[in-house]
């Protein structure tokens, strides 16, 4: 029963996640659609920096913003922090469940870096916490006073860290790292600055006195980074179904154009909402990294090998898939946790490996997405004698 109780629970946490990470994203986005299409008009209330109509729901609302606070403090305020703080919980949930309980196949490639599972979670803790502390100082330092300049240098952080996660860990958990040190940094953004600058703010206007502007500047610019790294994050976090986005060479220097695509996304739809001219060079830019993306995926794998033979016979490939595959893709797999095969893909058979072709080409060949941390120890040149079979089979 084991193996099924902690699948169920990896589902449900999962379920979990993303459900707060929908409503997450979704205030996120509006919020940053609201502040930009607010509008200046004559005969606003004093300090109120601009307006906004909205229809919605069959109803009409008027949304006003005080950049610093309102003449009075109403008797109800709606905070919205808790989407944030339980998609971190959720997440870290998930990552526990199923990296850091499954740390030898998930987050360990020896051929990367042999550690024992404990030294792995260790890593995987370190990186969240001083990615975040480094971010945090990287935003209080004279950099935070130009968000241009602010950007570049969180890009080039989150780049190397990505180049750095790939001498560490498994190529899966290595992206899937970066995922979760971004989504830390904005849950962080949240709980150390957002909230607290805000509580600072009502708690000036109880005591009769003026906010500080700068407490609701700080918080602006750390709520305009977590729009801008939401779309990043997410393909970060689904990367790991896709092993050709984490299983290749230079899936860190994947990592570095998804953050440029979803970037140039955002800027498009928040200079819509602003009401600026529509930058539509942006699509070109995102068209073009995505083909960039598409041509690094082609790399192969992070392990070089010889040529394989020009001619290769199904024997060759059966004895490679039964002797590194067949312990988990099985009808009974043997390997100890795995209650039934993954995905629902035996290769226990000559018929079995011939039918599921495509997903060894994918998983094995043009990436070393499997087997989970090269468990089974195949071999380059297995590799490349598994791609030169599905290359010569019809298409």
């Amino acid at each position: 029963m084991e193996p099924i109780v902690w699948e169920w629970v990896n589902f449900l946490v999962r379920w979990l996640h993303v459900v707060t990470a929908i409503a997450w994203i979704g205030s996120s986005f509006y919020f940053i659609h609201l502040d930009l299409s607010l509008r200046r008009r004559d005969g606003l209330p004093n300090g109120a920096a601009g307006e906004a109509w909205q229809v919605h729901g069959g109803g009409f609302y008027n949304m006003m913003k005080y950049t610093v606070a309102p003449p009075e403090l109403p008797e109800k305020l709606t905070w919205f922090k808790w989407e944030a703080y339980a998609t971190w919980l959720s997440g870290f949930a998930l990552l526990s469940v199923l990296y850091y309980h499954g740390a030898a196949l998930y987050m360990i490639d020896p051929a990367v870096l042999d550690i024992p599972w404990w030294g792995a979670v260790l890593l995987s803790l370190g990186a969240l916490g001083l990615g975040w502390h480094v971010y945090d100082r990287l935003c209080k330092s004279p950099l935070g006073k130009d968000d241009v300049k602010l950007a570049a240098a969180g890009f080039v952080f989150l780049v190397l860290v990505a180049w750095g996660l790939s001498h560490l860990f498994s190529g899966r958990a290595a992206m899937l790292h970066v995922g979760a040190l971004i989504g830390t940094m904005m849950s962080a953004n949240v709980f150390r600055i957002i909230i607290p600058n805000q509580t600072k703010a009502v708690a000036a206007m109880k005591a009769g006195q003026v906010p500080d502007p700068a407490l609701g500047k700080q918080a602006k610019q750390r709520s305009l980074h977590n729009n801008y790294l939401t779309l990043p994050v997410v393909f970060l976090m689904i990367s790991n179904h896709y092993p050709l986005a984490f299983g290749t060479r230079y899936s860190w220097v994947i990592v570095a154009v998804v953050l440029v695509v979803g970037a140039v996304i955002r800027h498009f739809f928040n200079s819509r909402h602003a009401g600026k001219p529509t930058p539509w060079w942006t699509w070109a830019v995102a068209a073009a990294g995505v083909a960039v993306i598409v041509g690094l995926s082609a790399a192969g794998t992070r392990t070089e090998s010889a040529a394989a033979p020009a001619r290769v016979e199904f024997a060759q490939v059966e004895e490679v898939v039964l002797s590194r595959c067949s312990m988990c893709h099985a009808a009974q797999p043997v390997w100890e946790g795995i209650g039934v095969a993954p995905r629902g893909v035996t290769l226990d058979s000559a018929e079995a490996i011939s039918r599921h072709a495509p997903q060894i080409r994918v998983w094995a060949a043009l990436s070393d997405a499997m087997p989970p941390g090269n468990v089974t120890g195949i071999t380059p040149e297995e590799r490349r004698l598994l791609a030169a079979w599905t290359d010569q089979l019809p298409r």
